[in-house]
């Protein structure tokens, strides 16, 4: 697993606003509180895993709140299932409120509000987990029943819970020996295990996953991977069909199955990304090329004329606007 993120190499005073952007892009935005700014330490390793993501992170005492005005500002629509392997964590969402120790497990969703804090006794471990990150659409239970199981714990000592956080464990200490192909694979493998945790503790026969067709399940891949990629200019059909080793007439096919094309889902995928960009704050700084450029728009002339076709207005006018009026963004959300 990768570094991205380690407070030891950090002046003291710089480490509460680094912790806060590098969750933001590794994880999700919060607005944190640390317990003890001066003697914080965190540490963060990640790995993409085909469709998924898998971070063991460790850090200090905080508070992280996930409000609906971030939401609104940014929302990969990810699951969340958590291994807790260390310290005293706690999480509320939806109604629901757990208490965490080493061996449980818990899911929880970015599209909702949520509160997570960690505690750390005089001596005892840092918080230490497991974070498995996926995209909300892979899952094949309904939303409606999964909301009963965010923040709830979910026991990982036997069973499916044990199965899932051994499997979880032992990928995060295997992942440099397995290439990419294995990688996508395990990803879709954890994500199922995810599945059958939640249908488990869902508890009937309506919580079965249903099973998805090749197509389907084809779809949901390459899918994914755009998403992973749309920053890369040179991320075209016949880049897509040969990364999943099919033909480009195939991949219009799987496409138009589901009722779109490869070119009208990448364009409304890059614009989403970019709406969100030029509404937020702290991307101000960025030139409104650069925003362009940060998605798969390498020329300026290119992104403004296919941002003006999508929003009605250039990218400048589209940001100033957000501006002005900051909760609401001058039109429909970027997901």
């Amino acid at each position: 697993m990768d570094l991205v993120f380690d407070t030891s190499a950090l002046p003291v005073d710089d480490r509460a606003a680094a912790w806060r952007e590098s969750t933001s892009r590794a994880l999700v935005p919060t607005e944190l509180t640390l317990r003890d700014a001066a003697r914080f330490q965190a540490r963060i390793h990640t790995t993409t895993l085909g469709p998924a993501r898998l971070s063991a992170i460790s850090y200090g005492p905080l508070l992280s709140l996930r409000t609906p005005r971030l939401i609104r500002r940014s929302d990969p629509e990810h699951y969340q299932v958590a291994v807790i392997l260390g310290g005293r964590q706690g999480v509320e969402q939806a109604g629901n409120s757990a208490v965490l120790h080493p061996g449980d497990l818990v899911f929880y969703d970015t599209s909702r509000s949520f509160t997570a804090w960690a505690e750390q006794d005089d001596g005892g471990p840092a918080a230490q987990s497991l974070l498995l990150q996926f995209p909300r659409r892979l899952m094949p239970l309904a939303e409606s029943r999964l909301a009963r199981l965010t923040a709830v714990p979910l026991c990982g000592s036997e069973g499916i819970g044990r199965v899932v956080r051994g499997f979880l464990q032992d990928l995060a200490a295997e992942r440099s020996r397995c290439g990419p192909r294995d990688t996508a694979r395990l990803g879709a493998t954890a994500i199922d295990l995810a599945a059958a945790l939640l249908a488990h503790h869902l508890g009937d026969e309506r919580s079965e996953a249903p099973s998805r067709s090749p197509c389907e399940a084809l779809f949901e891949r390459i899918t994914a991977f755009v998403d992973q990629h749309l920053h890369d200019p040179d991320l075209t059909p016949s880049a897509i069909a040969d990364a999943h080793r099919i033909s480009l007439r195939y991949l219009h096919r799987v496409f138009q199955q589901h009722g779109t094309s490869v070119a009208a889902h990448l364009r409304e995928r890059r614009m989403a990304r970019c709406r969100r960009d030029l509404t937020d704050p702290a991307l101000r700084h960025l030139p409104v090329h650069a925003v362009g450029a940060r998605w798969g728009y390498p020329t300026p002339a290119g992104f403004s004329r296919t941002f003006r076709t999508t929003t009605g207005l250039p990218p400048g006018r589209y940001r100033d606007l957000a501006h002005e009026r900051p909760d609401d963004g001058p039109g429909d959300a970027a997901t």
